[in-house]
């Protein structure tokens, strides 16, 4: 296979410097290699050099200098092959999870299915939506599926763009369980870009991995810098808010969708039961799945998109006790009050069912607006209070206006009496919290939810009084607050010391906040008028990691007025099948079939106007899949083969896998790279170390981070940098029991006067850390240039290990094979049939190079022995091929298969008339058939690894 001569690992001259190829990467200006440096000027640096404009020589693995290891235990070589391990990436036809499976994270078989099939190589690209119900832990799954691309050399540059209010909560899941630090751009993210970059710098080519809100992207400056930069791999959480093909957030989704090789979306809700916008969604992932037509093509979205539900086989058998089930919910009927009884008879006589059949309203859609203030009532007075001062603003002069006013006047007369007692609701409130405990000396606390942010601040005003709690105990957090206070009010609530009790919320709360880590009580002051909403905001206790079973609580104002309380009838029913279909389905959205939390608010309005039944717009579980056609698509699905294939203990270790390594643990590597590099790493830096400690009998190192380090980590928040003294003591944890007593720890300390932090003192070492990165930079440095250890092993004759990998167009591993060639009679190069291990471990240690052999000095004879490198090469090149023939023939199956795809796809739509949508997705295609032919076999490298005498080779004179 011929092709460029460049490929990753291959080592480099430009510029006058070595460097060691990365990655490389096609662009419009050539093809763009990514490299680190080797020689002494660049050691430790990275840099990109275009072909086009760079003279860059390559250098020949077959004319390394061999250099004889004089390390003791020969620590120098063992690490620089470990190293070399680490920094190459697993090939892409390896669908085995690898560093995943180290990370601090339960291994619950349903989310690493996900994760298999969005790696499955068959796909052009890795991409998925993720649509599991809430609760079923969609953060992790994003987190397994980016550390696994990560190691494929496939997640350099990732944006990661969710809601504002759970920036931090993704930031801080992704570092503190998979070790991937990403920079927050929230407000004062974006503050720091203004201090820190000019204002014609893209800052996405400064941070490599971003996270990032919708609306914060969606400013001009951001859309133009996305438009000029690519990324490995784009993250869309809450994807549903992207499917209206005529809002700016979808725009955006198409402006990222064809800039990225990885493409995850996840929703609970993926589809507003629409199948052209359901069909939207899915083009974005894979333009061939959906026909010129509108056509879905159920082969191809059973691949792309991942879909269970808590009571799915496949998560009811392994999530156990750490998802309690839900205790049975609680829907308590109040009285009204005298007062409250009187602005509902107000309410119905005047406004809902006047006897006239003229409701005292004035505007258009007047059927609709008596419920607004309806159900600004049964939210609370102050809410009621808010709705008539503001329809009052509105209103304009007129007979008709004045009417209004009029009736608007009385109402508020009698609201007034109900603001000063506060009603009966609130007062079942206050002793419902006094009997499960909330008090200024427990610990019980419980999450309100109400829909109007005049609803939240009188709860909070009447509760902190009421139950004798601190100002500080009683919490609000809305829409209205800056990123900063959303962000820090959710951090502080996860802590066990917290002095939250009361989190009295809106429904900016019920997306993406997990709020169960120390709460199991969820209570709706007042009853959303949709299911999505209802459902969404149990799933912030619901969910994976509750391990108390969770109590979902509603109060229901029931007035004497006999038609109001029929109303209020439908809400209860509202709730009953909501609990159905959350047992049967573990999903709701498809029973009201609106898919738009605001559609099933005017359409539960007009059932209790009288205009639809409650059956026809509510329908029964067992008939969603009879009324719903995508509901019935989805449930149709049958998983992808690969989200089904044995787990990994079931498969072999293959060659660079991930868990490949010449070292028991990390911690080990990490220690022997830094007495490697500073003899006594012990000391300080006064005294030439970085003052490593060891606590292994608490599951614990440390050390002093360098600035090379330091600059590594700066992305992670200032706060937790210098509250956890990163910067000058980073602490690590080194066993997964020890990971999460530290987050348990972080959790339970007392808040300081920032609010406290969820991040850990200890911060788990995961595969992936940037720690061990940096190690392994480092122990890639003790080869100053194009060269090659020897040592000694367990060996009859010498060998040379040798690493062979087979590269697409676009410089990406597609296969890789290691391989042993032995020299019986070396002095004539004569050499026995190539040996082919599993992995450079399983190759070392049948080498006898397991790190535990005595270094007598360094080998003898140098000079003589180079003769034999070069027979080796040369003898790996002809058998590479062979070996990768298989792998070669495989990926070109799957890409001639794509293309099919893609052929077919073209010759439908030249038949269809050619709208403006139908020109712009044969682009997408066209596109992809470029991507495609990036991705086809390219060439095969062999690159020395190490060459092995016999134990008995003698040392090298002293001079």
């Amino acid at each position: 296979m011929m092709g460029s001569p460049i490929a990753p690992g291959s080592v480099v001259v430009v510029r006058d410097e070595e460097w060691l190829v990365t990655s490389l990467d096609q662009t419009t200006d050539g093809q763009l290699v990514q490299v680190q440096g080797l020689s002494e000027l660049v050691s430790g640096t990275t840099a990109s050099f275009y072909e086009s404009l760079d003279d860059i020589e390559v250098q020949d693995p077959a004319t390394a200098t061999l250099v004889a290891d004089d390390s003791p235990s020969y620590r120098r070589a063992r690490l620089w092959l470990d190293a070399t391990i680490r920094k190459t990436p697993v090939p892409l036809s390896d669908p085995r999870l690898t560093v995943s499976t180290g990370a601090l994270a339960d291994q619950l078989a349903y989310q690493q299915a996900a994760a298999r099939q969005a790696l499955d190589p068959d796909n052009l690209r890795p991409r998925i939506l993720l649509a599991d119900a809430v609760g079923l832990g969609k953060t992790l799954e994003i987190g397994m599926i980016l550390s696994e691309l990560a190691r494929r050399g496939r997640a350099d540059r990732v944006l990661i763009v969710c809601p504002k209010h759970v920036l931090e909560q993704m930031q801080h899941e992704l570092w503190t369980r998979f070790a991937l630090p990403f920079v927050r751009l929230d407000s004062l993210g974006v503050q720091r870009v203004r201090q820190e970059l000019p204002a014609t710098r893209n800052p996405f080519t400064y941070f490599k991995r971003v996270i990032i809100s919708i609306d914060t992207l969606k400013r001009d400056r951001f859309v133009q810098d996305l438009r000029r930069h690519r990324w490995d791999a784009v993250v869309i959480d809450e994807s549903h808010n992207v499917t209206n093909s005529a809002t700016q957030n979808n725009k955006l989704a198409r402006v990222l969708a064809p800039n990225t090789d990885a493409l995850i979306l996840a929703s609970a809700t993926p589809h507003n039961g629409r199948a052209d916008s359901f069909a939207e969604l899915i083009r974005l992932l894979e333009p061939t799945a959906v026909a010129a037509d509108g056509e879905l093509n159920t082969a191809e979205v059973a691949r792309l998109v991942v879909r269970r539900h808590r009571h799915s086989d496949e998560v009811a058998s392994v999530v156990g006790d750490d998802w309690a089930q839900r205790r049975d919910p609680q829907h308590f009927l109040v009285d009204a009050s005298p007062a409250e009884n009187d602005v509902a008879d107000e309410l119905d006589q005047v406004w809902l069912h006047p006897p006239s059949g003229r409701s005292a309203y004035s505007g258009a859609a007047s059927t609709l607006f008596p419920w607004t203030l309806a159900k600004a009532f049964l939210s609370s007075p102050a809410a009621l209070s808010q709705t008539i001062t503001e329809r009052r603003h509105r209103l304009k002069s007129g007979s008709e206006g004045e009417r209004e006013r009029a009736a608007l006047d009385r109402l508020a007369e009698l609201n007034e009496r109900c603001l000063d007692d506060r009603g009966a609701k609130y007062a079942r409130l206050v002793d419902y919290l006094r009997g499960i405990g909330v008090a200024a000396d427990s610990p019980t606390r419980a999450v309100i939810f109400a829909e109007r942010v005049k609803t939240l601040e009188w709860l909070r005003n009447g509760l902190a009084a009421d139950l004798g709690l601190t100002s500080d105990a009683v919490v609000t957090l809305h829409g209205g607050l800056s990123d900063e206070r959303q962000q820090e009010v959710v951090e502080s609530f996860k802590l066990s010391a917290s002095p939250i009790r009361l989190l009295v919320t809106g429904d900016i709360a019920s997306e993406g906040v997990n709020l169960h880590l120390q709460c199991h009580e969820l209570i709706h002051f007042d009853i959303p008028w949709s299911l999505i909403r209802i459902e969404q905001r149990n799933g912030r206790i619901d969910r994976y990691g509750q391990r108390t079973r969770p109590q979902i609580t509603t109060l229901l104002l029931r007035p004497d007025n006999k038609r109001f309380a029929g109303d209020l009838r439908v809400l209860s029913r509202l709730l009953e099948r909501e609990q159905v279909a959350h047992a049967a389905l573990g999903d709701v959205a498809s029973l009201m079939g609106k898919y738009s939390v605001q559609l099933e608010e005017d359409e539960l309005a007009r059932v209790l106007a009288g205009q639809r039944d409650f059956d026809d717009a509510v329908v029964e579980p067992s008939a969603v899949t009879e009324v719903d056609p995508i509901a019935a698509f989805l449930a149709g699905l049958t998983p992808s083969p690969t989200a089904t294939s044995p787990t990994d203990t079931d498969a072999p270790i293959t060659a660079a896998s991930g868990i490949d390594t010449l070292y028991p643990t990390d911690v080990d590597f990490l220690r022997d790279a830094l007495v490697e590099i500073y003899m006594t790493p012990e000391a300080d830096e006064r005294g030439g170390g970085v003052g490593w400690r060891e606590h292994l009998d608490h599951g614990v190192v440390g050390l002093d981070p360098p600035p090379d380090l330091r600059q590594r980590l700066r992305v992670l928040p200032a706060s937790y940098l210098r509250k956890r003294r990163v910067d000058t003591r980073l602490t690590l944890a080194v066993t997964e029991l020890r990971g999460r007593q530290s987050l348990d720890d972080a959790r339970a300390e007392a808040p300081d006067g920032q609010g406290g932090t969820s991040w850990p003192e200890a911060h788990y070492l995961a595969p992936l850390h940037p720690v061990l990165d940096w190690a392994a930079d480092r122990a890639l440095n003790t080869l100053d240039r194009h060269q090659v250890f020897v040592v000694r092993g367990e060996v009859e004759h010498p060998t040379v290990l040798l690493w062979g990998t087979l590269t697409n167009r676009r410089g990406q591993i597609v296969a890789s094979s290691v391989l042993a060639v032995e020299f019986p009679n070396p002095a004539n190069l004569a050499f026995t049939p190539t040996t082919v291990y599993a992995s450079v471990a399983e190759a070392a240690i049948a080498l006898g190079f397991d790190g535990s052999a005595h270094n007598p000095g360094p080998v003898a004879g140098i000079d003589r022995l180079q003769p034999l490198l070069t027979a080796a090469v040369r003898a790996g090149e002809v058998e590479v091929e062979t070996l990768t023939a298989t792998a070669a023939a495989d990926a070109t199956r799957r890409i001639d298969a794509w293309q099919h795809r893609a052929s077919s796809w073209s010759d439908a739509a030249q038949h269809l008339q050619q709208t403006p949508a139908i020109k712009q997705r044969r682009v997408g295609v066209n596109a992809e058939r470029a991507l495609a032919e990036g991705l086809a076999p390219d060439r095969a490298l062999v690159r020395p690894l190490i060459m092995v005498l016999p134990p008995d080779h003698p040392v090298q004179a002293v001079s």
